[in-house]
């Protein structure tokens, strides 16, 4: 096997320092034209590829953009750091991921972490870190926060209107009848779990439909939590025709408690989730939930923090829900569909 050329190499065979082929490599060396010409002929002769990282390292640079996600098996986590990965495959950068596990504690060590590997940029998906804690260390590394909204870094923050995408779902219900609501909200410790609960709690009073406080439950984001959510809220003894849970992963869990009880998706209860994860269109029967275009805002994040690399402004990214109604949902039975209050006027 032929040994690799190395800067060294160059160096000894155009009688000059190794300093001055790497300033010449890189644009800095102020030395005569004849002697630039010798070395970018050995270059040129010896076929030298100078090494990017090795370069990157030289000028303070790793070439990595750490990732901090709450979670390395989610499915909607997963499909965002796949939209992370396809733009950094064509650049230099490569993605560190670490998980904070959806607990504090591990989310500062995440970053901590990946403070100490000197990475050149951070993205910040979810997470339940304090503000002023992100606002601090954006401060020493370029940032970028996908959804949430980071107090003082608006500016890099690529969100969804989950307001909307729960107000969307509420309506379809309501407008195929139901009046018996139960709802399984995501980890509260995030911002948008606390915006999706908010918005159905909203959309409910604006219909003139209350919800007993002993149907809702905490799901935490997984589908574990949301079987055993949905276990919770059947076990209260009151009635609901519809169940709408914060995410698609905690309706697959529910899915599975309903089955077990005995209880039809959609004759008995209508069940709805949120994301439109890849599987999603696979539960039996379909779900009706809200698109997020996940993979693109995983995109969006990983241009973001390159275009920050590269000293250029961002601006924050509201991306829009989509409703997606599939099997899962359909009228009570013997339900007439209500008037709307926005109805009335019409």
């Amino acid at each position: 096997m032929l040994e690799p050329v190395t800067l060294a190499h160059v160096a000894q065979e155009a009688g000059v320092s190794p300093s001055t082929v790497s300033r010449i490599l890189n644009g800095t060396a102020n030395v005569t034209p004849e002697k630039r010409a010798r070395v970018e002929a050995v270059i040129a002769r010896l076929n030298f590829k100078p090494n990017p990282q090795a370069q990157a390292l030289a000028n303070g640079r790793s070439l990595t953009i750490g990732v901090i996600t709450p979670s390395l098996n989610s499915t909607f986590y997963g499909e965002a750091l796949s939209g992370v990965e396809a733009v950094l495959n064509d650049t230099p950068y490569h993605p560190l991921v670490i998980s904070g596990q959806w607990r504090p504690e591990r989310e500062q060590e995440a970053l901590d972490v990946l403070l100490l590997r000197r990475v050149d940029a951070l993205i910040l998906m979810g997470g339940i870190l304090d503000d002023a804690i992100l606002e601090r260390v954006s401060q020493r590394v370029p940032m970028v926060a996908l959804g949430r909204d980071v107090r003082g870094l608006s500016e890099s923050c690529i969100v969804m209107d989950n307001r909307e995408g729960i107000r969307l779902i509420v309506t379809h219900l309501l407008h195929l009848g139901h009046r018996r609501f139960a709802y399984i909200s995501g980890a509260e410790r995030q911002q948008d779990a606390v915006e999706r609960r908010e918005s159905f709690h909203a959309a409910l009073h604006d219909a003139g439909v209350t919800v007993p406080d002993a149907l809702i439950e905490p799901g935490e984001y997984t589908e574990e939590g949301g079987r055993q959510a949905a276990e919770r809220l059947l076990d209260s003894g009151l009635p609901f025709t519809a169940l709408v849970c914060a995410n698609d992963q905690m309706a697959l869990g529910a899915r599975l408690t309903l089955y077990r009880r005995g209880i039809r998706v959609p004759e008995d209860v209508s069940l709805t989730g949120f994301d439109d994860v890849f599987t999603s269109s696979l539960m039996t029967p379909p779900l009706t939930t809200v698109r997020q275009a996940i993979y693109d805002m995983g995109e969006v994040a990983a241009r973001a923090a390159l275009s920050l690399l590269r000293g250029e402004a961002v601006s924050m990214q509201i991306f829009k829900p989509e409703l997606i109604v599939r099997e899962s949902t359909h009228p009570p039975a013997g339900a007439r569909r209500p008037v709307l209050p926005s109805e009335v006027s019409r």
